[in-house]
């Protein structure tokens, strides 16, 4: 029992150290997009932190995940946290010295200002040599000082988010001889993005620099190279899940679409986050059930089950999301020159609604320790996210990479149903699960794409509790059982 207690008592804390940045994420749109007037500026902002995100995956290169699995193999655990911090180290200090010497080349390729170059190179470097040592506090069990670490770093960037763009201009222009006036620049609320970012990665670094001095830096070659062996399939993987996630904005500079556009498909991307909350939440408390329920006689038929009501569960919140997408944009998008890129808020919502669909999915290759499988798998989610845009970015803009990416991510959830039925049988009341998709897409789309019913809120509500009287005369039974218990 105090095994199960411990499980959910970390799982909980790495869930809001998971759980917490992705929030943040939500109160730093609002922010940008109302100090940004101009979407190019968001549009810079959005392709710099896409590049942020592949190339944390390339320089990782697959070493968390393989920290992990040697440290809980290898005897010397000590050579295996010396072995890991020394690889990292010195790719990381290479890509530094090379980075900044060839910033300005780079600010070429890309026309994006050399100090905003700068800044992601040192922002890059900050956080990759914080891999390890947030490794080591993972598998050392020190779940609260991870996550206080993690959410103090958020923290740090959305303070001083706030106070460049929202306080720093008057404060600066109401005492013009003070220190605050020599920090200030007229039109550089980009950098300051970046400058935010900047600081809580160097912050979050210096506390966790002891982990480099504690240790005895000797390196095992052979051990590296079981590592790397191990760790290069988890980085084609990872850099999959960035091009599904993230590359469409880099995609879209490179396919020479203003930046405005990209700024304000950005921005109204992040109203299709709240299906990732729910997914993020839920996929940290549902695994470790997964795996401690595997051995059980009717684990397939609890598997079902589980996913029936993820559907459920996330086809209300997805139609809340796109019926109500006309709110939510007042408070999250709070520029209606930015709401030109509305459109694509249902196909954003509901491609991670799939992707969430995917997740629960994916247990059967995971049970069976075929884990490869999901990294083919993503990898074609990956190139259906390429070739769509490709194709279609250029007649229909960023709207094409909306389309790309549920494309993608509907092929990976139909791909691994497919595959599952046949390597591990799950009994999925799939009639059930394809009336609740049905009726969430059928009307999503009468109340998002129809312009006469689009204002009519009546009329959205109506949907609603249509949708909540079909919920409840499929599942009566079930919802009266669960308050039948609560009563007693």
């Amino acid at each position: 029992m105090s095994l199960y207690k411990n499980l959910f008592k970390q799982t909980l804390i790495y869930g809001l150290a998971t759980v917490v940045p992705r929030i943040i994420s939500f109160i730093l749109n609002p922010l940008f997009v109302y100090y940004l007037p101009d979407k190019s500026k968001m549009g810079e902002v959005s392709v710099i932190f896409a590049y942020l995100v592949f190339f944390n995956v390339v320089l990782s290169y697959g070493m968390e995940t393989a920290f992990f699995r040697f440290y809980n193999s290898d005897e010397n655990k000590k050579n295996v946290i010396s072995t890991s911090t020394v690889s990292i180290f010195w790719s990381t200090l290479g890509f530094l010295v090379l980075a900044l010497l060839f910033r300005h080349t780079i600010a070429g390729w890309t026309d994006f200002k050399v100090e905003y170059i700068t800044y992601t190179i040192w922002i890059l470097a900050f956080d990759t040599l914080a891999i390890v040592p947030f490794s080591k506090l993972r598998v050392e069990r020190k779940p609260v000082k991870y996550a206080t670490i993690k959410m103090a770093n958020v923290s740090i960037m959305l303070l001083l988010n706030v106070f460049f763009l929202a306080f720093l201009p008057s404060l600066a222009a109401n005492n013009p001889n003070g220190f605050l006036n020599t920090i200030y620049f007229e039109n550089f609320q980009v950098g300051y993005i970046f400058i935010s970012n900047l600081v809580a990665s160097f912050v979050t670094l210096m506390v966790l620099i002891p982990n480099y001095t504690s240790i005895s830096w000797k390196f095992d070659v052979v051990l590296w190279k079981k590592m790397m062996t191990y760790g290069l399939p988890i980085l084609f993987a990872g850099i999959a899940f960035a091009i599904n996630e993230h590359f469409d904005k880099i995609l879209l500079d490179w396919m020479h679409v203003p930046l405005s556009e990209i700024g304000a498909y950005s921005a109204c991307y992040k109203i299709g986050m709240f299906m990732v909350l729910f997914r993020t939440a839920y996929s940290l408390g549902i695994e470790p059930f997964f795996f401690s329920h595997a051995s059980n006689e009717n684990a397939q038929h609890t598997y079902a089950t589980i996913t029936k009501y993820f559907v459920i569960f996330g086809s209300f919140i997805s139609l809340f999301v796109i019926v109500f997408a006309d709110l939510l944009k007042q408070v999250l998008v709070p520029n209606d020159t930015y709401w030109d890129a509305m459109k694509v808020v249902p196909l954003i919502v509901l491609a991670n609604f799939f992707l969430g669909i995917y997740t629960n999915l994916s247990v059967w290759y995971k049970l069976i320790d075929k884990t490869k499988i999901g990294a083919y798998i993503s990898l074609i989610g990956a190139a259906i996210t390429l070739i769509l845009n490709w194709i279609l970015i250029p007649t229909m803009s960023y709207y094409g990479s909306a389309i790309a990416t549920i494309a993608a991510y509907g092929s990976m959830m139909i791909i691994s149903y497919q595959l599952g039925q046949k390597n591990y049988p799950i009994p999925y009341e799939m009639n059930v699960i394809l009336k609740y998709l049905g009726i969430t897409i059928l009307f999503s789309a009468i109340s998002f794409y129809i312009p006469i019913l689009r204002e009519n809120y009546l009329v959205k509500l109506v949907l609603l509790s249509l949708f909540l009287y079909f919920i409840y005369r499929n599942e009566k039974e079930t919802l009266l059982k669960i308050i039948k218990r609560k009563n007693k």
